[in-house]
């Protein structure tokens, strides 16, 4: 199996990370997202959308991280993706949680728009009014995943073990690192990102975006 990817893509790290701690094996062919290689022959042909990460298993090609991860620990019978009905549709549940609600408010409302400048608004004052209003609404879920997802009770994002869901949202989660969030008002996030942080794959597959957080060093972020 091939995976297009870019290790700076917070939608290919799940993937990464997954297949590393479950020894799966992946062809890994680099997408440069960062100088439009995603936008220009031969990868426009391979999706429409101009995303990674995409996986092909021979002829059939997949395209959405959340997808990938499903088929992937489908296909290798994984404990992370249960087979009881109830059970399963709670990690689909949460991870379509992560994608439609935090994800789109934490990464692309608030972190995004402070630390990549072609996602930054045109004005001085509209990336203020964004980046207040991201952090408003970016709280707001962070509260939801401390005290209702995690609660005291729950290692992980589905109860007491680890599901593909705590591979994508804690990828989803991280980011906030790379502009200084600590976390350190949701104790019960901070505990199940450092147990996710554990894994032996971590490091690896989060070497390129912690490298670009690096960069940064020394610029002043809004965190939460």
């Amino acid at each position: 199996m091939k995976l297009y990817y870019h290790p700076a893509s917070t939608s290919c790290r799940p993937i990464m990370l997954f297949a590393e701690e479950a020894k799966i094996p992946l062809d890994y062919e680099l997408v440069d997202i960062f100088t439009g290689a995603n936008y220009k022959p031969p990868f426009e042909s391979v999706n429409p959308n101009h995303l990674v990460p995409v996986l092909e298993d021979g002829a059939f090609r997949l395209t959405e991280s959340s997808a990938i991860l499903k088929y992937l620990a489908e296909k290798t019978g994984s404990d992370a993706y249960p087979k009881d009905l109830q059970q399963r549709a709670r990690v689909n549940e949460r991870m379509d949680w992560f994608n439609t609600q935090l994800n789109r408010e934490f990464n692309y409302g608030f972190i995004y728009p402070q630390i990549f400048g072609f996602m930054k608004r045109p004005t001085e004052e509209s990336q203020k009014v964004q980046v207040q209003w991201g952090k408003e609404r970016a709280a707001g879920w962070l509260k939801v995943l401390n005290d209702s997802i995690l609660g005291a009770g729950n290692n992980y994002v589905c109860g007491d073990k680890m599901t593909i869901a705590d591979y994508q949202g804690a990828a989803m989660v991280g980011v906030g690192e790379v502009a200084g969030c600590s976390f350190a008002d949701y104790p019960n996030v901070c505990a199940w990102l450092g147990r996710m942080k554990a894994l032996p794959s971590w490091g690896k597959v989060h070497e390129a975006i912690s490298g670009y957080a690096a960069s940064l060093k020394g610029q002043q972020f809004e965190t939460v």
